[in-house]
């Protein structure tokens, strides 16, 4: 290894990754950079591809601003490499100097009540990577029942609830994949409830996305006045918070509408903490059983020890996203993340108990910091681990074999078929062709396999 150059793999395509590497190569530094990718898709950008609902066009308008970063050229990309399988720790060791993880969360966070595993009972993000062509989850969903249960107040559960209460034919502007639309279509519901155990000045969710609720075509939307008998920490909330102010607005006009003449209703329950899911007699999901809260008067809620039960056929959770381990990397399992100061990965002694820093790995994005925040904060998240990057210099690996060559030669070797930055570029430009035909912006391939043939050219 010469010290005037940086050999860096970051694993994990999605805006953190891509952020890593733009503020890397912008740094002032005294050495050269080189920068691969790995992704375990064959397409990049992670969540904001895989993980937003296909009727947000504006909050998918990030990709135009990755897409820049990306088709500057400074950047490799390697899709439809599994880290861990593909290629391995000690594989990057011996090709790179340095690798930063930035694999995010993609897995639902538990939701421990009786009942929570019956059939008819999904975990959200499930869901959301139906309906947003992930390629690795299943064509087909259950969309069977007339009343439907999401359990949440973040902007996971709205996109779920205003995915399930949405009327197919609504969402054909989108990139909606084929096989979702035709689901979708099929739906019998006609009720969809959202229960939150806080009161609705304490919800996690942005006022764009409560909005759009209310605009949906052929939905009513119930809210239920004796969640509005406000205490004094939550008329000061309304007061003294710009964003909660304009939740309180919207949800205050949704009580002045006349209901009633919708085909479906979305009605969301607030101080409503959810106690168990009940069964039917062939073990599906029936009801959510849930325990009216009350304001504490300090902004949180206390049990009122009134029980009350809701008919449905299916519920989602929507608790939050969880961490995935990855091979020969620290994991906390209580928080599903990797353990790290400041982007820098820690790894605790056995027979000390203590942690210490393990050279030359690092880790930005969600899985860093947990499921919390948004761009702006996964920006300020890969500033931080650069930072200690380019300060560790001492510290960074030796790789035998630092040519770029190499590690195509490697991926060549084990018959890895990997798309590139070339590949992206045809399957984006193919998924274009097919809405254009149809007047859409963009129908998603959905298949993994015909991704990577159209990527590489041999379809």
């Amino acid at each position: 290894m010469t010290r005037n150059k940086l050999r860096l793999a970051i694993v994990g395509a999605g805006p953190a990754g891509i952020y890593a590497a733009d503020i890397l190569l912008k740094s002032e530094r005294n050495f050269d950079v080189s920068i691969d990718l790995f992704d375990h898709l064959p397409a990049p950008y992670g969540l904001v591809r895989y993980g937003v609902a296909p009727d947000h066009p504006r909050i998918k308008g990030i990709i135009t601003a990755l897409r820049e970063v990306l088709d500057r050229g400074d950047i490799r990309i390697f899709g439809n490499v599994r880290f861990g399988e593909d290629i391995t720790l000690a594989d990057l060791k011996k090709h790179y100097n340095a690798v930063i993880f930035a694999t995010g969360a993609v897995k639902d966070a538990d939701l421990n009540i009786p009942g929570i595993d019956l059939e008819g009972s999904y975990g959200a993000a499930d869901f959301v990577s139906w309906y947003d062509g992930h390629p690795d989850y299943p064509r087909e969903w259950p969309l069977e029942a007339k009343s439907v249960g999401v359990i949440g107040n973040g902007n996971v559960a709205l996109d779920a609830a205003r995915m399930l209460a949405k009327h197919a034919e609504d969402l054909l502007p989108t990139e909606i994949p084929a096989n979702v639309y035709e689901g979708l279509k099929s739906s019998p519901v006609t009720d969809v409830h959202v229960f939150g155990r806080r009161g609705p000045t304490s919800v996690k969710f942005t006022p764009l996305e409560l909005r759009e609720l209310g605009e949906l075509r052929d939905v009513d939307m119930i809210v239920y006045d004796e969640d509005f008998d406000y205490d004094d920490a939550a008329r000061a909330a309304v007061a003294g918070n710009k964003q909660v102010f304009v939740i309180d607005k919207v949800l205050q006009q949704w009580r002045q509408r006349e209901t009633g003449q919708a085909s479906r209703r979305l009605h969301l329950h607030f101080f409503a903490k959810p106690l168990e899911v009940v069964s039917d007699d062939a073990g599906r999901v029936a009801a959510l059983r849930y325990e009216r809260t009350a304001p504490d008067g300090e902004g949180g809620v206390v049990g009122t020890g009134e029980i009350r039960e809701i008919p449905i056929q299916a519920l989602y959770r929507a608790v939050g996203y969880f961490g995935s381990p990855l091979p020969g990397i620290p994991f906390d399992k209580k928080f599903g993340v990797i353990p790290n100061h400041e982007g820098q990965v820690l790894i605790r002694d056995k027979e000390t108990g203590q942690s210490r820093q393990m050279y030359g790995v690092y880790a930005t994005g969600w899985i860093k910091r947990g499921p919390v925040g948004l761009i702006g904060h996964t920006k300020s998240d890969a500033m931080e681990t650069i930072k200690h990057l380019i300060n560790d210099l001492g510290n960074w690996w030796r790789p035998e074999s630092p040519s770029e060559e190499s590690v195509i030669e490697l991926l060549e070797s084990r018959g890895i078929e990997w798309t590139d930055l070339d590949g992206w570029h045809r399957l984006d430009e193919h998924e274009q062709a097919l809405g254009a035909a149809e007047e859409r912006r963009r129908i998603k391939v959905v298949p993994r396999d015909e991704m990577v043939g159209i990527s590489r050219g041999e379809v």
